[in-house]
């Protein structure tokens, strides 16, 4: 198994969940399936809450940054609060759930809805976090190193605790020092991965990201986040110019040696 030597500088391991952590089977067969079969018996379920409607409402204000897009949903304002029709409100949410789903959109309001019906199914047992068994052990020898470990990802950073919280290797979240989902930027911006570098404490350089996804290694990158590709069963091939890139299929294969 060849090695790949981290450098000194080194200190905040970031890490992607889907296709990195997670493989991206789990997502599209086991989480997004999921919300698809119980959307209807969730909002049904919990149309009266706060909670509920405050996802309602947050979808429908996003909404409209998408209405220009083909096929847009939209939800009126008649669709929110105590005296929409419930039926045609709920139906109307719905087919805007599904709509953007259809889409891969990935809007801080579908991922917050998203994230609190992914808390009931973790919690009741019908869903348990898929991790790779790689990734555990080498995060607690990273963390015996003395680096710190973060997660980015677009999915909520609910959900992500969510996952790791009830993982099928136990519960994982002492392994982390902090999460970051979208609210910060989009993964595939420069500006994003600043942040997280101002947020966390550190210069962009300390830091190592491991993704999946080239359009996001180019933008850490560009930050002046080390980088490093993780090639997983599943994930999307890699073209001849992205090999170029530092590439693992396992964190066992990258070393601290000497450090």
């Amino acid at each position: 198994m060849a090695l790949t030597v981290v450098s000194s500088a080194v200190k905040v391991f970031l890490l992607d969940i889907e296709g990195t952590t997670t493989p991206i089977s789990f997502v599209k067969d086991v989480l997004f399936p999921y919300i698809k079969e119980n959307v209807n018996g969730y909002l049904h379920s919990h149309w009266h809450e706060e909670g509920c409607q405050d996802d309602v409402e947050l979808l429908r204000k996003q909404a409209k940054d998408v209405k220009q897009l083909d096929g847009a949903v939209l939800i009126p304002e008649s669709c929110s609060g105590e005296n929409a029709d419930q039926e045609q409100a709920i139906k109307t949410v719905i087919d805007h759930i599904l709509w953007q789903m259809s889409q891969d959109m990935k809007t801080t309001a579908l991922k917050q809805l998203q994230g609190h019906m992914w808390k009931e199914a973790y919690a009741c047992g019908e869903v348990k976090g898929e991790v790779y068994k790689d990734v555990a052990p080498a995060i607690k020898e990273w963390r015996k190193a003395g680096k710190k470990v973060y997660i980015y990802s677009s999915g909520s950073v609910e959900a992500q605790k969510l996952l790791f919280g009830y993982s099928v290797e136990g519960d994982l979240l002492e392994l982390f020092d902090g999460y970051f989902d979208t609210k910060i930027g989009s993964k595939v911006e420069m500006e994003s991965y600043r942040r997280i570098a101002q947020d966390i404490g550190c210069s962009t350089d300390n830091i190592l990201f491991l993704t999946d996804v080239t359009k996001e290694a180019r933008a850490a990158e560009q930050a002046g986040v080390q980088v490093c590709l993780v090639v997983r069963p599943g994930n999307a091939e890699l073209t001849e110019q992205e090999m170029s890139h530092s590439i693992i299929t396992s964190f066992s294969e990258l070393s601290l040696s000497g450090q």
